[in-house]
């Protein structure tokens, strides 16, 4: 095994304490032992205490250690510095929280041509011997995702070979250096998710190899430069969510033959081209969302036949969607579609696609002398995953050829006119996390087959006509029943974020009395809305088992009863909303373990009794339990009956305070006679002492005297010789 050169063991899910022994494959020219993200996921991991057995290798050319613990070894550094034939080095991932080493003057990496240290914890500065002590022929160099800041150094040009430049995500400031655009040799330069400002540098037009430049997520304001169109090898191109403006045209497009991924996205630039445009380039990515597109749907797209991501949210659009879209995206790979809020009218009847992701929310599809319903044909779509239909005017009942969608993991029909009941097949929709027919016209009972979606996070039927009683069986919702969990295995949340893309999986709830929108955490919310029905019946004492439920509003409705005694076990709740109901009886004294409650509203029941004690439930207005006549005590203004003191009380405290006024005065007595006869008794029986004590008065008198006299002759002289003078 000594002279072997070459061991490869990424990606095989090892974990544990790396072994120092491998020090002794002296011959080892290629060494891998990294991991990837999906073996953490199986808590495997290898660590290391220290890389001292590293230094052995000296005739190392090539190390791979990314997603290797590396957080206990503070000089790493200096290992590494010691395998002077080291070409590339990948570190990404290992919790390394230095890249400055104070003891060490020099690092000798003149060999290295890639230095990946991707995802650790720099909190510092880029340090100066990055630029002073690497190779001048360093080919790529990936710090992002490090938290590192200042500014980019204009040391940068040192390294004259430099084909790839990553230092997304992390916390630089300032200008982006003209300076870069003499790195001639650059094909990636992602400087996305920074805090850089002013305007991009009209010399990156200069860079002629570059494909790829990520500049998103800054504050980078001005216009495009003119040179960035004549980069006609530019595949990417990604400047979305910075205040840019000014106008892109056709002729800005002309020489960009090679581009594939464009975003342009929350900037105030305007996209604006002929409608007969014929592009030059095949997209397969592109983001447009709160980028000026309209009014008129964008006739170009019909070119794109290798397009998997479309995202033209919020851009503008005032049109009808033409016959010609819905042919193109059900046949092509169209993975990903975004529509929504847009004002884009149009018939859907017939409409076949095959995405996984679909939001055609907030705009004004509707009837145009059809069906106007969703049509039968979507019931096809077995890997669609979200379906966004809210705030449009579909009627009609929910169609049954949704059961099919066997992968839907979010179901957004809320907002529009469906009637009927709400279909008992929905149970059977078991990967469904989040369902919402709010603000419909549904009727009839909540079907109890709905309690077998285990995996449900957010279940809203607010705002609708339903009547019967609330399901006995929601404690079934296992998702809401534990605290802290979340459904990893489902990829709704996940697969919309592309990796060029900042937006996540989206739905607006109302919580707290307030409507808000849910992206990224979205896969973290747990909550119930069953408000403004007509439900009747108590609240079944089931529910308190859900005790990772964060939102319960029943509000508004028929329900009679009490507030089920357990209530308090719902311990991650921070909203509670039963107003507007029939309900009766004390509020249980459990109620006062929900430490995290932040929004209660009971009022106008039929409460009674007091208020439970506790820091949370005091801490609440007034309008919290208004409207139930028999409800008592703080915050409410009312004084509980038991808390009252009567006239006869005190009485009785007064004739107490009299009874005790002799007994004071009898001990003082007491207390005198005792005190006095102590010492007099002693001096009067005690012969010795009596000597004592008045040979001790005596000495006392005669110590007076003699200080008396004395300080009165002196003040007596005084005043003589002053009255002399």
């Amino acid at each position: 095994m000594r002279s072997l050169t070459y061991l490869d063991l990424s990606a095989a899910s090892f974990g544990g304490l790396i072994p120092p022994q491998l020090g002794n494959l002296s011959n080892l020219n290629y060494l891998s032992l990294g991991n990837d993200y999906y073996s953490l996921l199986y808590g495997t991991q290898l660590y290391v205490e220290n890389l001292s057995w590293i230094s052995h290798l000296s005739s190392l050319v090539s190390l791979n250690m990314n997603w290797v613990d590396l957080h206990k070894e503070v000089h790493w550094l200096e290992s590494m510095s010691m395998l002077s034939y080291l070409s590339i080095l990948q570190l990404d991932f290992c919790e390394l929280d230095n890249m400055i080493s104070p003891s060490l003057g020099y690092v000798n990496f003149t060999s290295l041509t890639i230095l990946s240290l991707r995802g650790n914890h720099f909190n510092h500065k880029i340090p100066d011997w990055l630029f002073n002590n690497l190779s001048n022929s360093l080919l790529q160099l990936d710090l992002s995702a490090n938290s590192l800041k200042g500014h980019i150094p204009n040391s940068i040009l040192e390294f004259r070979y430099l084909n790839t430049l990553d230092l997304s995500i992390n916390q630089l400031i300032g200008q982006i250096p003209e300076c870069l655009g003499q790195l001639k040799r650059l094909e990636l330069l992602s400087l996305g998710y920074n805090s850089f400002d002013g305007s991009i540098p009209s010399s990156l037009g200069n860079l002629s190899s570059l494909w790829s430049l990520s500049l998103l997520n800054n504050r980078l304001n001005g216009t495009l430069p003119s040179g960035l169109w004549l980069l006609s090898n530019l595949e990417v191109l990604l400047v979305g969510n910075n205040s840019l403006v000014g106008i892109v045209s056709e002729a800005y497009l002309k020489k960009l033959s090679k581009l594939k991924s464009l975003d342009m996205s929350s900037t105030s630039l305007i996209f604006k081209v002929k409608s007969n445009w014929v592009p030059p380039f095949q997209l397969e990515f592109l983001e447009m969302s709160s980028c000026q597109m309209g009014p008129n749907f964008p006739a170009w797209l019909q070119t794109q036949t290798s397009l998997w991501y479309l995202y033209i949210s919020k851009s503008g659009i005032v049109d009808i969607a033409p016959k010609w879209f819905w042919k193109w995206a059900s046949h092509i790979d169209l993975l990903v579609i975004d529509l929504s809020e847009n004002q884009i009218s149009g018939n859907l009847s017939g409409v076949l696609l095959n995405s996984v992701y679909i939001d055609l929310s907030s705009n004004c599809f509707m009837d145009n002398n059809l069906s106007g319903k969703i049509p039968d044909s979507w019931g096809s779509l077995f890997e669609l995953e979200a379906l966004h239909l809210n705030n449009n005017n579909f009627y009609g009942v929910i169609p049954p050829s949704l059961r099919n969608c066997t992968s839907l993991g979010l179901l957004d029909l809320s907002g529009n006119r469906f009637s009927g009941n709400i279909p008992s097949w929905t149970g059977e929709m078991t990967t469904l996390m989040v369902l919402s027919l709010r603000s419909n016209r549904l009727i009839g009972n909540i079907p109890p087959k709905i309690c077998e979606l285990s995996s449900l996070i957010v279940l809203d039927f607010a705002y609708n006509s339903l009547s019967g009683i609330i399901p006995t069986c929601l404690n079934n919702f296992s998702s809401m029943a534990t605290i802290g969990t979340k459904n990893d295995h489902f990829s709704v949340f996940e697969y919309h974020s592309a990796p060029m893309n900042d937006d996540q999986e989206n739905l607006m709830l109302v919580i707290k009395g307030k409507e808000w929108e849910y992206k990224s955490i979205l896969k973290l919310v747990r909550t119930i809305d069953l408000s403004s029905n007509g439900l009747w019946g108590s609240i079944p004492t089931q529910i308190s088992n859900l005790s990772g439920l964060q939102s319960l509003n029943l509000s508004f409705n028929h329900l009679t009863g009490s507030i089920p005694d357990k209530t308090g076990n719902m311990e991650s709740l921070e909203s509670l909303d039963l107003s507007r109901n029939h309900l009766s009886g004390e509020i249980p004294q459990s109620m006062s373990n929900l430490t995290f409650l932040n929004h209660l509203d009971l009022s106008y029941n039929n409460f009674s009794g007091k208020i439970p004690s506790s820091t949370q439930l005091q801490s609440f207005d007034e309008v919290s339990y208004i409207g139930n006549a028999q409800l008592c005590g703080a915050p409410l203004k009312k004084i509980c009956p038991e808390d009252e003191e009567s006239p006869h009380t005190h009485a009785i405290e007064e004739s107490k305070e009299g009874q005790e006024i002799p007994w004071f005065y009898i001990g003082m007595g007491v207390g005198f006679i005792v005190g006095f006869w102590g010492v007099c008794g002693a001096l009067i029986f005690k012969k010795a002492w009596r000597y004592a004590y008045f040979q001790f008065v005596s000495d006392v008198n005669d110590w007076m005297y003699v200080v008396i006299a004395i300080r009165w002759n002196w003040l007596h002289n005084n005043l003589r010789g002053n009255a002399e003078d």
